[in-house]
């Protein structure tokens, strides 16, 4: 009997899931890296040594000093800057070379990313793993992380001229692009599928999870100012700021615009209050999924969100009433990444479902 079109179609589906499964991986790699990027960067922001390298070297700056010219050279450059002469003068070499390290390792990291993107982006596509149709997608990517290495340096060179330190706007541009382009590499490992078109579930589901997902992006930029503008130093109290739901001295600077990137009161409230807007998306996504999804990866998919947003929430707290200690702090800006992460999850579950079950029932098959 000669098997037909239909009998052929489930094994097609599964030759091709087995092509596409090393993309999938390959995706799931730089994901991780961006994560481990986010974490090194948080290190180097709390370890105060962003502006150790005062220059922006695509190319050679991969290469750190390497003679004891080199070095002082470098520590040359660091003394130039404000930072040093108002904050750090009478820095030793070996204390330079301590934060200098936490800066280098941040950058080669992001080099290091561009390479493991970029060359198996173009094996995957000359061996046709990745479609002509979808180039497009990937490229969008890289070019994202391209930009994300210019906005690095735009946000370094404002701490080295009349700042002792980045300014906060550029600090939640630059951290704000890096979950995007975290999600968008996320997102494509997850819909990474050898099925076609999945029905669309209901636009309230759809509504709830885009909802969630852009929310989770806006909380990041505001923790962003807060942490650029130390504003997590000044109410350490909860959950009230000091006795007041809304502190006094919050939108008193003008123009508007200016308060809402430079006054701690008013970033710290807005990052408070934009937390419980989040917890209250998530319920509400959570309630209309357990009420009307009908498969399992979305009721699962909806709890998690809710477990790791309650958990960040509690971190933060803790982080605000302890006066962010820096264990406290790192864990707060990696629990991030897990919120973005489960939401991303969430969103997929709700927007592809077919997609992501398939993703996950190829890889316990594997």
């Amino acid at each position: 009997m000669v098997p037909t079109t239909i009998d052929r179609a489930p094994e097609e589906r599964r030759s091709r899931e087995a092509t596409l499964l090393p993309v999938r991986l390959w995706l799931f790699l730089v994901a991780g890296m961006i994560v481990a990027m986010v974490i090194v960067g948080g290190l180097t922001r709390l370890t105060e040594s962003g502006l150790s390298i005062t220059e922006w070297a695509p190319i050679l700056g991969a290469l750190p000093p390497l003679s004891d010219a080199d070095w002082h050279a470098a520590f040359e450059r660091y003394r130039e800057i404000p930072q040093y002469r108002l904050l750090n003068a009478g820095m030793t070499l070996d204390d330079f070379r301590s934060i200098y390290w936490w800066e280098w390792s941040h950058r080669l990291l992001g080099r290091a990313i561009g390479l493991v993107f970029l060359i198996p982006m173009g094996v995957f596509w000359a061996t046709g793993r990745i479609p002509r149709v979808h180039l497009a997608r990937y490229l969008t990517i890289f070019a994202l992380g391209a930009l994300q290495g210019a906005i690095g340096w735009w946000m370094v060179s404002s701490g080295l001229v009349d700042r002792v330190e980045v300014a906060p706007l550029r600090l939640a541009v630059h951290l704000t692009l890096a979950a995007v382009l975290y999600a968008a590499v996320l997102w494509t490992a997850l819909t990474l599928s050898a099925r076609g078109r999945t029905p669309r579930p209901s636009p309230v589901r759809r509504i709830g999870a885009g909802a969630v997902l852009g929310w989770v992006f806006v909380q990041i930029f505001l923790g962003a100012l807060v942490s650029g503008n130390h504003a997590g130093l000044v109410y350490d109290t909860w959950p009230l700021m000091n006795g007041h739901l809304l502190p006094p001295d919050a939108f008193a600077i003008t123009p508007l615009w200016r308060d809402l990137i430079e006054n701690h009161a008013t970033v710290q409230f807005l990052h408070r209050m934009g937390a419980y807007v989040l917890f209250a998306l998530v319920i509400v996504q959570f309630v209309t999924i357990v009420v009307t999804a009908r498969t399992a990866t979305a009721r699962v998919s909806a709890f998690a969100l809710g477990f790791v947003v309650a958990f960040q929430i509690m971190v933060g707290i803790s982080t605000l009433l302890m006066h962010v200690p820096f264990a406290l702090a790192l864990i707060h800006q990696a629990t991030a990444m897990a919120v973005l992460t489960a939401a991303v999850i969430h969103a997929v579950s709700v927007f592809a479902p077919g997609r992501m079950e398939q993703t996950l029932l190829h890889h316990d098959g594997a």
